[in-house]
């Protein structure tokens, strides 16, 4: 009786925290989702069928190869859409996955109240309290409605999936029993965790906070109890060994990364500030504290640039310490905390990923959720309070996480909102204005509607990116762009724009810039020629360019600018840029001579000849 009730409640939840959403539909493609999902022709499935399922997991993918089932579910939702990428349509997938995990969530939870001691009639509402909280919490927004990180919202369910199993075979061998089924069905888990988002692989991990905080590698028979602890020795030896001898030397930089202004140490100082801020985002979840927009957290260049960054590191330190010292007595806190901190190890580590993003937190928000509800329930029983003004004070919790997640998620309904959203959160962030220019400019039609009812707001935008910092490179493109289809374009807007460009740092975001004079080029926008050609050429002195773009700037060089000669000096430098065996150079060569360019279609095969035999004479090849 008492599953059957919990069964129902969960599935209440569930329910709850999927209408939560609704208001984020129908919604835009956003960002990443425009080249894994949009221009991603490889999951644009047309027929259901095996052989074509096969091609969609056997095709190399924008996002890595390792990210097959989420991968898979995307073309369904391409082929459920009737051959169109409908936002609609893949967000309410989302919302779905994140229904069932918040579903297991419960069990989950229930499952650690029920080992911590929990009395089973508090466990049957506070479980479905706790995986509501962590449902509803509006920091969980831009993971659910942002149609690509499915990759991240997946692996968060088969991997709270994967701990139920361990759990269950956990207990079974504290009664006595194998525990083999649980076992196997935690590894098979983890496997489709992995094949969701590589971040999965820290699975032992979030077993070893279970060992360390509730489970205490107990087990009936005393040889499993001393195999657990070995193992467990083993595991974590091998992982320090590959950390030291193979991440870090591969990954370390005393220099700043190819495209971001931070070396390995400044990512490593300032990894305690942003894990800060995703606590006081989760404590405090106000929608002014979420900008989904964080390119304006500044590298911590010392202990004290910013005065933050040392009060930053103490507070970690303080609380992985508290943690380790109550993992006895205060079991749940200590799980939380262990299960933050160890789900941020990677994305706040050695590798240079971009210093914030909130999705990040989908799997972490599931500790601080226990850590909060293991110190709320002790200081409920120190100063024995009631039953009724427990269950008010979480009603209220709840209503208040739901409100901010309902119009955080409205925000999503339109990328003007959301823009709109992220440059009142974020006012610094050259991201947000960009995208609120961009917006503004398209939802009136973009340059195929003449008079486009939006340009004057959406130059407004421009110039107020332009502003928001002296790096802003973006913006300052645009802002040219819209002023010369409005037709008061000055030769000092280009002098601003190609002064910026030849002083300011060159970030990935920067170096795109030039990149969007050229689109609106091939768009039929009347830019200055020579400008555009002098923006690319800087550009191509201050990026190390890949064989992609170069090829895609010798084209718009080539066939909007008409100076193929020009071109072909991208066309070389793609080709010297080459990967072995990349066809590339002939297949320009070809189309160069179906266009009348022999010339220049014998000179970009002459490269592709000089390429390959530089690649077959190096070492790596023999």
């Amino acid at each position: 009786m008492h599953t059957r009730y919990f069964l129902l409640v969960s599935l209440i939840i569930a329910l709850l925290a999927g209408l939560l959403f609704l208001p984020g539909l129908p919604g835009e493609f956003v960002f990443d989702d425009i080249p894994n999902i949009v221009n991603n022709s490889s999951i644009h499935l047309a027929e259901l069928s095996p052989a074509a399922l096969y091609e969609v997991l056997a095709t190399k993918q924008v996002s890595g190869n390792m990210r097959g089932l989420p991968t898979l579910t995307f073309a369904l939702d391409f082929w459920r859409a009737g051959g169109v990428a409908d936002p609609a349509t893949f967000k309410m997938t989302n919302i779905l996955i994140h229904m069932l995990t918040a579903c297991a969530l419960a069990w989950l939870f229930r499952s650690l109240l029920l080992i911590a001691g929990v009395p089973e009639k508090r466990v049957m509402w506070v479980a479905p309290m706790l995986a509501l909280a962590w449902a509803a919490h509006p920091l969980q927004v831009s993971a659910v409605l942002y149609a690509v990180q499915r990759l991240q919202t997946m692996g968060t369910l088969f991997l709270v999936l994967a701990l139920l199993a361990y759990l269950q075979a956990r207990q079974a061998q504290m009664q006595g029993r194998s525990g083999r089924t649980g076992l196997l069905g935690c590894l098979l888990l983890w496997a489709a965790a992995m094949s969701c988002k590589e971040d999965s692989v820290l699975l032992p991990a979030y077993t070893l906070a279970l060992e360390l905080t509730l489970l205490r590698f107990a087990a009936a028979d005393a040889g499993v109890a001393g195999m657990l602890r070995r193992g467990y020795a083993l595991a974590m030896l091998a992982g320090v060994a590959v950390y030291a001898l193979w991440v870090v030397p591969h990954y370390w930089q005393w220099e700043a990364h190819a495209g971001r202004d931070f070396s390995t140490p400044e990512r490593l100082l300032t990894q305690p500030r942003v894990l800060c801020m995703y606590l006081w985002q989760i404590l405090l979840p106000l929608p002014s504290h979420m900008s989904f927009y964080y390119d304006w957290v500044q590298p911590s260049r010392g202990l004290l640039q910013p005065w933050t960054t040392l009060p930053a590191i103490a507070l970690v330190a303080t609380l992985l310490v508290l943690a380790w010292r109550l993992r006895h007595r205060q079991p749940l806190f200590a799980l939380g905390v262990f299960l933050f901190f160890g789900a941020h190890f990677i994305a706040s580590n050695v590798v240079a990923l971009e210093l914030a993003y909130e999705h990040r937190n989908h799997f972490a928000l599931i500790g601080v959720v226990l850590a909060v509800a293991g110190v709320m329930m002790h200081f409920s029983q120190r100063l024995q309070m009631r039953s009724v003004v427990v269950a008010g004070v979480c009603a209220a919790v709840l209503l208040a996480l739901g409100g901010a997640t309902l119009l955080r998620a409205h925000s999503w309904s339109s990328n003007v909102l959301l823009a709109k959203a992220g440059t009142e959160a974020a006012p610094s962030s050259p991201r947000a204005w960009i995208e609120l220019c961009d917006a503004l400019f398209i939802a009136g039609g973009g340059v195929n509607v003449r008079g486009n009812p939006n340009l004057e707001d959406a130059i407004a935008a421009c110039a107020a990116g332009a502003e928001s910092t002296p790096d802003t490179l973006n913006s300052l493109a645009l802002l040219t762009v819209l002023k010369t289809i409005r037709g008061d374009v000055s030769p000092e807007d280009w002098e601003r724009f190609q002064h910026r460009l030849q002083t300011a740092r060159m970030s990935w975001d920067n170096a795109r810039a030039p990149l969007i004079l050229t689109h609106y080029a091939s768009l039929g926008v009347a830019l200055d020629k020579a400008q555009v050609l002098a923006a690319l050429a800087t550009l191509d002195t201050r990026f190390a360019l890949g064989a992609g773009t170069l090829a895609y700037i010798g084209n718009i060089v080539m066939d909007d600018f008409a100076e193929p000669e020009l071109a072909l000096a991208y066309f070389i430098k793609a080709v010297e840029r080459l990967p072995a065996g990349d066809p590339f150079a002939w297949q320009l060569g070809a189309e160069l001579r179906n266009q009348g360019h022999a010339d220049l279609a014998e000179a970009v095969e002459k490269a592709g000849l000089a390429r390959l035999k530089a690649l077959s004479s190096t070492p790596e090849s023999h």
